[in-house]
């Protein structure tokens, strides 16, 4: 029974489907695709041979008959569809003679593209390595397009015979390939001249004057991307030709391409490195190519020289070289990239001091917007600041501290200025007699709207204050000046304490007095702003509670601070003095630091002035200011009230300096400056210490009995002082860069290694796992124990977890006992634990079973891999734990019984860092 669809087809659909003259049935296309896809549904909807798809029945005929009879673009897409099935391990040895009779003399652009790719993938050879009789055909295919008018089809079929590994196919065209040597166009001249190399690297013996002819070539060519790849090909093929070309043309080297002056740098350095002796012969070419236009050539020139000679000239000629090429390139990423190569040189003990030279020429690179490139350059300038270059230094950071002051438009200036900040404390701090230049000028900070750089400005007015005896009258009276400006209320609290605990003199107390009464405005506080609202708000006033909020305090411990806000309209705070709008907005911490630093001044008054009258008079003061401020705390007028702990130093204040014993006089102005001195010590000598280790590590020692190298008696191989820089690059670039392992390289190498098979399994499998940073490379081992050749075997890979394949490995061929290593790449897309798993499949040569599987043992990616420790200083670390809210409690069950080592034991399984000082943790653990 015939489908009545079928019924409607042409007369000439139905004559086609007879018997042909051979009697072999042979069915109309139009016919074969609609019986393909009724087969096709057939076969999914019986379920006999499980949840195959129906093309893979049918799907080789009705290609077959679009490869045949249909149109260009069926053709296209027909064979479009083959290259993916033979690239997903199907066989198709049925289309190979029908794509050479019918496609392949097709002359579409599109069509010659594809086949360039169907002949890379496709078998060539039998199953017992002989080549196919039909790629006899291919060949003479082959050659017509090499001598084909167009240059493009010229070219590519040139580029598409560097993939080819059947000599057989390659003898007929050396001919051909030699003649597009002298094509009229340089597309072809430069993929012929690849073409001869990869023939001359696999088959030498099909060209075998290859470097010859390729030299002739090179001589004589015009063509800057033509003469690159010949030089190229002469650099792994025949080194001496390409230094003898290099010896005739010298001198003109500047006048070269770009792409060929990278060339030559590559080969003066492997040559120089095989043979110290030609270094003298070419590193002037060196030099004159740190003068190229092309920053790619000046990168690679400037590195190559420092890994050459390591004359104070030469290091200076590279640093300046890469100083340019960061100012004068616009990426960001570029920059980071050269700065890492100027810090590379500042970690080579000898080269240091040619770059302190530079430290000017290196702040030119402030002038990017960009906050990281800025805060590698200053750091690398702080590492290189000496006792000749410091002023100079500072005299530039104090002109951006100020650029700074002026420019807000940019989202990052707070923070950068806030870097300057911190690298004019340390240049204060490494050479004291720079502070007093660098105080004035950040002092003003003090009264900026950004806490965290007035918080840096502060820190280092303190250090300063307590270091340099000097410059106490200097500090005290900038900062005086400043006081009364001063916005944020923690900037405000460090000002108070610096004037209580610093002001010794008569003037300086009552001036400190003077700035209190200033920003406290009239007194007593609460008569006073009920005045000011002239009746508008009632003493009693209901008071609302709001939610409450958790903080860390400074301690590292937790506080709830209650949020009691009266429902009464209050007046804007900039109508109000400074701290009388504190302590309105309910923050009488601050009202406590005052206390404390007017009882300091006043009992320094007392022992300073002999006068009673004054005395009393100046501490009443002092406790007038105190009363009130109680007594603002306890009325209904803040928004929220005072805290018992505030109330509790106030009293204790105004009891002192009521009775004044001696004893709270000796605690109140000598043991909080003994604290603060105490601490400063220990951060100075853990700076050192780190500092110490920093120099023992880049320091070269030199041992009694240290084998000394004579280089006339040196190997070859053993000459070069360094990794192959290019290789490195080529590495990096490809991915496969690999960190130095640990003191044991074999041992970390095994600990890396998984089982992904068992020993009685056709085939063993087992995977190394490198981790990069967030790549993760898994090196397969994969070998066939079986005495037959296992075809198509394809290592498949899934992932568990925020882990992501980037690849899908190809297919390969394995011979009896033979192995072969595959490699996967896999992207990390967040900081938790992953699960890679897959299988392994192929077919056995010969069988006409199904495809066999073997499935592999799990991969499990550790998240510990992959972190590393860092550093961040108390206040960053508050702030992110405020912003990230990173707490999280767990349970734990251990049977170590010393806090210390159990902190040690977390911080070496989780590869974590403390930030408290060690010493502090073994005080804790003690008491």
């Amino acid at each position: 029974m015939v489908p009545r669809h079928w019924q409607a087809a042409e007369p000439s659909c139905i004559a086609e489907a007879q018997t042909s003259q051979k009697g072999i049935f042979r069915p109309h296309p139009t016919v074969l695709r609609e019986f393909s896809g009724i087969l096709g549904n057939l076969w999914e909807s019986s379920g006999i041979f499980g949840n195959l798809p129906g093309w893979m029945l049918t799907g080789e005929i009705s290609l077959k008959a679009d490869l045949e009879k249909g149109e260009v673009k069926a053709k296209t897409e027909a064979l479009k569809k083959v290259i993916i099935m033979i690239l997903n391990g199907e066989k198709l040895p049925g289309l190979l003679m029908t794509i050479i009779r019918f496609v392949l003399p097709l002359q579409d652009h599109t069509i010659k593209k594809l086949l360039l790719v169907f002949w890379e993938i496709v078998p060539k050879t039998t199953p017992d390595g002989k080549l196919l009789q039909e790629m006899i055909l291919v060949c003479d295919a082959y050659r017509k397009d090499l001598q084909h008018p167009n240059e493009f089809i010229r070219g590519s079929t040139l580029r598409f015979l560097c993939k080819l590994k059947e000599a057989e196919l390659l003898e007929p065209l050396m001919p051909a390939i030699r003649a597009c040597l002298e094509h009229r166009h340089s597309y072809v001249r430069r993929n012929a001249v690849l073409a001869i190399y990869t023939i001359y690297r696999n088959f030498e013996n099909l060209i075998p004057d290859a470097p010859e002819l390729i030299h002739d070539f090179l001589v004589n060519e015009k063509d800057a991307s033509c003469k690159r790849n010949a030089f190229m090909m002469l650099i792994h093929a025949d080194q001496d030709r390409a230094l003898d070309y290099l010896s005739t043309c010298i001198d003109q080297v500047h006048t070269f391409g770009d792409i060929l002056q990278l060339v030559i740098v590559e080969l003066i350095y492997k040559v120089c490195h095989a043979n110290p002796s030609e270094r003298a012969r070419f590193i002037r070419c060196i030099y004159n190519l740190l003068q190229s236009s092309s920053p790619a050539v000046k990168y690679e020139a400037a590195g190559t020289l420092v890994t050459l000679s390591s004359a104070p000239t030469a290091i200076k000629a590279a640093a300046q070289c890469y100083i340019d090429l960061i100012i004068k390139e616009s990426d960001n990423n570029v920059k980071l990239i050269v700065l890492d190569r100027l810090v590379e040189l500042k970690e080579h003990p000898t080269h240091e001091r040619v770059l302190q030279d530079l430290v000017m020429d290196i702040l030119r690179v402030l002038s990017t917007p960009d906050l990281e490139v800025r805060k590698k350059t200053l750091q690398l300038a702080l590492d290189l600041v000496s006792s000749r270059n410091v002023e100079e230094l500072v005299i530039v950071l104090k002109k951006e501290v100020i650029k700074t002051n002026n420019v807000t438009e940019h989202e990052d200036t707070d923070k950068y200025r806030q870097l300057l900040v911190r690298t004019l404390h340390s240049c204060s701090v490494r050479f004291p007699d720079m502070a007093a230049n660098v105080i004035p000028v950040l002092m003003e900070f003090l009264s900026d709207s950004n806490e965290a750089a007035a918080a840096d400005v502060l820190e280092f007015v303190r250090e300063a204050i307590q270091r340099f005896d000097n410059l106490r009258p200097l500090v005290i009276e900038k900062m005086l000046e400043v006081f009364h400006a001063i916005k944020t209320v923690k900037i405000y609290r460090g000002a108070l304490w610096i004037l209580g605990e610093y002001c010794h003199t008569k003037e300086d107390v009552q001036s400190v007095m003077t700035e209190v009464r200033r920003s406290l405005g009239e007194i007593p506080i609460v008569e006073n702003e009920i005045k000011k609202e002239a009746g508008e708000v009632k003493p009693e006033e209901e008071v609302s509670a709001g939610p409450t909020q958790k903080l860390v305090t400074e301690m590292g411990t937790y506080v709830t601070q209650s949020a009691l806000s009266s429902s009464r309209p209050t007046k804007k705070d900039e109508d109000r003095p400074p701290l009388r709008g504190f302590l309105m907005d309910g923050d009488f911490y601050v009202a406590a630091s005052l206390a404390t630093t007017l009882t300091k001044v006043a009992l320094r008054y007392v022992a300073n002035v002999q006068d009673k009258r004054k005395q009393n008079a100046f501490v009443a003061e002092s406790m007038l200011i105190m009363a009130t401020v109680l007594h603002l705390g306890k009325s209904s007028l803040p928004k929220k009230p005072i805290t018992d702990d505030d109330v509790d130093r106030i009293s204790l204040c105004l009891k002192v300096l009521s009775e004044c014993p001696p004893l709270m006089s000796d605690i109140f102005n000598k043991e909080c400056r003994r604290s603060l001195s105490h601490m400063l010590t220990v951060k100075l000598e853990e700076e050192k210490l780190s500092q110490k280790k920093e120099s023992e590590k880049r320091s070269v020692t030199v041992q009694a009995d240290d084998p000394i190298s004579f280089m006339q008696l040196t190997a070859k191989n053993d000459t070069a002082s360094k990794e192959d820089q290019f290789q490195l690059s080529l590495l990096a670039a490809m991915g496969t860069t690999q960190r130095k392992e640990t003191a044991d390289p074999l041992a970390s190498k095994l600990n890396k290694v998984t089982q992904l098979t068992g020993f009685s399994d056709p085939v063993y499998a087992e995977a190394y796992v490198h981790v990069n940073q967030y790549d993760i490379v898994l090196d397969v081992l994969v070998v066939n124990q079986t005495s037959d050749t296992l075809q198509n075997c394809t290592l498949e890979l899934a992932t568990l977890g925020d882990l992501k394949l980037v690849e899908k490995p190809s297919p390969l061929t394995l011979a009896p006992h033979d192995f072969a290593n595959i490699k996967a790449n896999v992207k990390v897309a967040s900081t938790e634990n992953g699960i890679i798993f897959g299988n392994i499949v192929y077919d056995v040569s010969g069988a006409a079973s199904d495809r066999n599987c073997v499935v592999l043992s799990d991969i499990h990616i550790d998240i510990m891999d992959y972190i590393q420790p860092a550093a961040c200083t108390d206040a960053e670390f508050r702030q992110m734990w405020a912003e990230f809210e990173w707490e999280n409690k767990v349970t734990v069950n251990t049977n170590i019984t010393d806090l210390n080592d159990y902190l040690h034991h977390i911080l070496s399984s989780t590869n974590m860092k403390c930030l408290t000082p060690e010493k502090v943790t073994c005080t804790c653990t003690c008491t």
